[in-house]
């Protein structure tokens, strides 16, 4: 199974901004993450719509940010990529009107949503600027 890095990409961004003093492209972002520009514009783009970052445009244009680290939580950014889940674990439906099924999902739904409520309390206490200054 694939595994999501989205969420580390983005806080690695942010973490380097933080340490810019001045705006950085989607193709510098790009390089540094060996992946595409237009990744890095969509996933930005996201951050700007919450408010985490702003592009500026022209010839020293690009990315800077729009809040300072100690006022943004992981929380806030796993909310800002639209991230619906933490776990990947996927229930069976193959079975739907075995009991013995619905009793495995009923299970591993509650310690799922239980697992995932406390990270992302956790995620809640965490500010940015603690991954910076580490």
């Amino acid at each position: 199974m694939r595994k999501n890095s989205q969420l580390s990409r983005v806080l690695h961004i942010l973490v380097h901004l933080n340490k810019s003093d001045q705006p950085i492209t989607s193709a510098a972002f790009a390089n540094m993450l060996k992946t595409n520009a237009v990744v890095v514009r969509r996933i930005m783009g996201m951050l700007r719509n919450a408010g985490y970052v702003l592009s500026t445009n022209g010839r020293n244009g690009g990315w800077v940010l729009n809040k300072p680290l100690d006022n943004i939580s992981l929380l806030d950014i796993h909310q800002a990529l639209g991230e619906s889940t933490l776990f990947n674990i996927a229930l069976t439906d193959e079975h739907q009107h075995c009991p013995i099924e619905k009793s495995v999902n009923r299970e591993l739904q509650d310690v799922l949503q239980e697992v995932e409520a406390l990270v992302l309390q956790k995620f809640s206490a965490i500010s940015l600027d603690k991954i910076a200054n580490h």
